[in-house]
């Protein structure tokens, strides 16, 4: 696939301009930065699978993979994530952390959400809650709402990380009643390439922050950090766990290898590592 350069003058939504791929790459890429490549698709299957391709064959790490479109974009658990062209950010990153201990590997999709919540706050002014253990969240006439989601694949001799963000999407456009958008939510700005630029850079410090301490997430900050913007603690949740299990509990920590931490009714403590999470008691009322 070539990078996306096409003419002004072929898109219909003047609302949603194609990225500039060269004032990304001027922004983004530099000497001794973790980011080493940067190529915008106008259309894809999947920036994951792509990369994850790719990554087989080795890849380099620092690459990022943008698609102004993804036509079979995947969440988690199979599922699928579409958007109108242009209307979002879906993009793919792959990360070669070798020397840290492959078992904290599972703390890079809570960071990019760290990353993402962080970058967004200064580059969209929009306060972006983490639901555990992959969604981005934002306020919309007082209900939380699904804005974002990320996926981490193992692939190759690292990860690709990749994410898909509702940024313009208008309210007839939404995929389901529990969605929302970074314009929904009030953005002061929805300019993709700020917005692109913002979480890159962001992800860039976390991850650095987080390799320098060998992968220990207490000692790098984002234990810490995540807890902060964890929608999901303080609240009673539903876990749907592998083998049909569900566990009802409070959320009440997370733990250092990054797992979701529940007090039950009989009064035990219960780490989930891996399931589908649902906000019993989310803001305004609704479940989530």
């Amino acid at each position: 696939m070539t990078p996306s350069d096409a003419p002004q003058s072929r898109w219909s939504d003047l609302d949603r301009p194609p990225l500039n791929v060269p004032a990304l790459r001027r922004g983004l890429l530099r000497p001794g930065g973790l980011w080493t490549s940067l190529d915008v698709v106008e259309t894809i299957g999947s920036t994951n699978s792509d990369l994850a391709r790719r990554a087989a064959a080795g890849l380099d790490e620092g690459t990022v993979l943008v698609a102004e479109e993804q036509t079979a974009g995947r969440g988690r658990l199979d599922r699928t994530w579409t958007a109108p062209a242009r209307s979002g950010l879906f993009l793919s990153v792959y990360l070669t952390p070798g020397d840290v201990p492959v078992e904290r590997w599972g703390w890079l999709p809570l960071l990019t959400g760290v990353a993402a919540a962080t970058g967004l706050a200064k580059a969209a002014g929009v306060d972006t809650a983490l639901k555990w253990p992959n969604d981005l969240l934002v306020t919309v006439e007082g209900v939380e709402r699904k804005a974002g989601g990320i996926l981490a694949e193992l692939a190759g001799d690292g990860v690709v990380v990749g994410m898909g963000l509702n940024v313009s999407l208008r309210a007839d456009e939404l995929p389901t009643p529990t969605a929302g958008s970074l314009a929904l939510a009030g953005a002061v700005s929805t300019d993709r390439e700020t917005l692109l630029r913002g979480v890159l850079r962001s992800l860039e410090h976390w991850y650095g922050q987080w390799r320098a301490a060998d992968g220990d997430a207490a000692a790098s900050g984002l234990q810490e950090a995540y807890a902060a913007g964890c929608a999901t603690l303080g609240r009673t949740v539903r876990a749907q766990l592998p083998g049909d299990r569900t566990l009802i509990g409070e959320a009440v920590a997370i733990d250092g290898d990054g797992r979701l931490i529940l007090s039950t009714d009989d009064g035990l403590q219960e780490p989930v590592s891996a399931g589908d999470i649902v906000h019993l008691r989310g803001a305004g009322g609704g479940l989530v």
